[in-house]
């Protein structure tokens, strides 16, 4: 990560609520748009139509929320990700006044009394902070009767898990909210078709953050329909925009691109991480939120953007008090 990108983030530009709690519509933050050399312009979620065109597409994320965090006397469990043999990855983390830290303890072959009389049992780690473990019992139904949303340190108080859903949220599966799509409202979504500009759906379930390190994501289930795939391709193909909500939607998208540059129908896992060195072939546009200092998502955004217009940007959304986080305020990066 560069120095430009190094930034210091303010602790008063990190979004403690959402935006609703402050008497705003979900499609009411603000939206900063970045075209390349162009100085970024301004405005609000809810102009989006206005800002694109008809024929371009926007390929949103539909995987739902969990509610991924059980929480115990000291510790609390975030429930990542769901392997192919039953097991989970998870992260154990220390419980704080304000939410929770990291926590270095346990053992592989350790078990672990959870709430409703159920024991994880822990097998080996994975990586330097997430557990293979086992749940006595299956885990969606579990975390429904007995999980809460994953809330970080500037998060102010706990909020229901429709808070944590965007409008596309159909296929569950995802620890953290796929953020980038939560502003989209029904009304939004009508004005976007209205104006003959597409949306297309994809799947890729999102693991837990790292919001105290700076680490690379790792293996996540995604799906490429072949519909999807076909309407890529043919945005592209009629010189329109292919407009990725999210960086979870770009990642899905790149892995599925062909030898040829074309996207076909894909699924499985993926560990394809996108920087300005492996640029991207099938978008031509993000809408993303505000990322951390040397968070691995600015490498992707560099791809998009290119490094200096990416920097101008952050520094604008500096000086304009943008508010950073699931609940915060919106950029879109299209190519120059």
């Amino acid at each position: 990560m560069t120095v430009a990108l190094d930034f210091a983030l303010p602790p008063g530009l990190s979004a403690s609520e959402p935006p609703e709690a402050r008497g705003m519509s979900r499609d009411a933050v603000r939206l900063m748009v970045s075209r390349g050399d162009l100085a970024p312009s301004h405005h609000h979620f809810a102009d989006l139509p206005g800002l694109l065109d008809p024929g371009d597409l926007i390929v949103v994320n539909n995987s739902a929320t969990l509610p991924a965090a059980v929480r115990l006397d000291r510790l609390a469990v975030h429930f990542s990700t769901a392997r192919e043999d039953g097991t989970w990855l998870v992260e154990l983390r220390r419980r704080t006044a304000t939410a929770t830290e990291p926590y270095g303890g346990g053992e592989p072959g350790e078990w672990l009394p959870l709430p409703g009389r159920a024991t994880l049992r822990l097998i080996e780690r994975e990586t330097p902070r997430l557990w293979r473990a086992s749940l006595d019992r299956e885990v969606e139904p579990y975390l429904r009767a007995h999980g809460a949303p994953i809330r970080y340190s500037y998060v102010s108080e706990d909020w229901p898990i429709e808070a944590y859903q965007t409008v596309f949220a159909t296929v569950p599966g995802s620890a953290e909210m796929p953020s980038a799509a939560r502003p989209f409202t029904v009304e939004l979504v009508t004005a976007l078709v209205a104006r003959g500009i597409g949306i297309a759906p994809i799947t890729l379930h999102t693991g837990v953050a790292s919001p105290e390190k700076d680490e690379p994501p790792y293996a996540e289930r995604y799906e490429v329909p072949a519909a999807t795939a076909r309407l890529v391709n043919l945005a592209r193909e009629s010189g329109n925009r292919v407009v990725a909500a999210g960086t979870t939607v770009v990642r899905a998208l790149e892995t599925a691109v062909g030898a040829d540059g074309l996207v076909g129908a894909a699924a499985g896992w993926t560990r394809h991480i996108v920087t300005p060195q492996t640029g991207v072939r099938a978008v031509t546009g993000l809408i993303t939120g505000l990322h951390e200092p040397r968070s691995s998502h600015l490498l992707m955004l560099s791809a998009i953007a290119g490094e200096a217009a990416l920097a101008r940007a952050y520094g604008e959304a500096l000086q304009n008090a943008y508010l950073w986080h699931e609940f915060g305020d919106t950029h879109l990066i299209l190519k120059k």
